[in-house]
């Protein structure tokens, strides 16, 4: 899968330390001149990018939401023709590639979601369902015995599983970053061959 390569703007800087900031502390915890000093602008220069903090939180989660859903159709295009199994790793790594990568995100979507907009909270949860079903579709094409309902929770699950990385550990206990996205995808397709067994 195609990677981006140029040089993050601006507003992704302020979003990525909002995250990060956020999730550290709460969205309460913290002020936007936290995050502009985090970026090197004034906390007021802030709002030529956004109105406000609100308005940064309802990106990220709204965001992240649709990039997944975004990233796993684009997986599913370059994979046309592939084994079923093929397709299923090709998601699975896709979601890896977040859960670890993007963990302040996960801490955040727990802690802050019910502080967006009844709009944004429902965007979001539209966007992530239609995440799941795509992945529900895919998990039954790679164990064609799996009854839907069945197969739902496990996609559930395995998202559990993955989106755990927040709580791993600090950072020099882990196996590095290869390592532990080996272990988690042994462990993600483990459970949907539990599920299939």
């Amino acid at each position: 899968m195609a990677t981006r390569t140029d040089a993050p703007t601006r507003r992704e800087q302020i979003l990525k330390e909002a995250a990060r900031l956020f999730a550290e502390r709460g969205f309460h915890g913290v002020g936007v001149d936290e995050i502009g000093a985090a970026v090197g602008i004034s906390g007021p220069g802030l709002y030529r990018h956004f109105p406000g903090k609100d308005a940064m939180l309802a990106e990220l989660l709204v965001g992240i939401s649709g990039q997944l859903l975004t990233g796993a159709k684009l997986r599913l295009q370059e994979a046309d023709g592939a084994a079923p199994g093929e397709v299923l790793d090709s998601l699975i790594e896709g979601h890896i590639d977040f859960a670890l990568d993007d963990r302040p995100l996960i801490t955040l979507h727990d802690r802050e979601l019910d502080r967006l907009r009844d709009s944004d909270r429902k965007l979001v949860r539209q966007l992530q369902r239609q995440y799941v079903e795509l992945w529900v579709e895919v998990v039954r094409e790679a164990y064609p015995g799996l009854a839907e309902p069945t197969a739902r929770s496990a996609v559930h699950s395995v998202f559990g599983l993955l989106n755990s990385t927040p709580h791993l550990g600090r950072p020099g206990s882990l196996p590095g970053r290869a390592g532990t996205a080996e272990l988690l995808h042994r462990m993600a397709r483990g459970a949907f061959e539990a599920a299939g067994a």
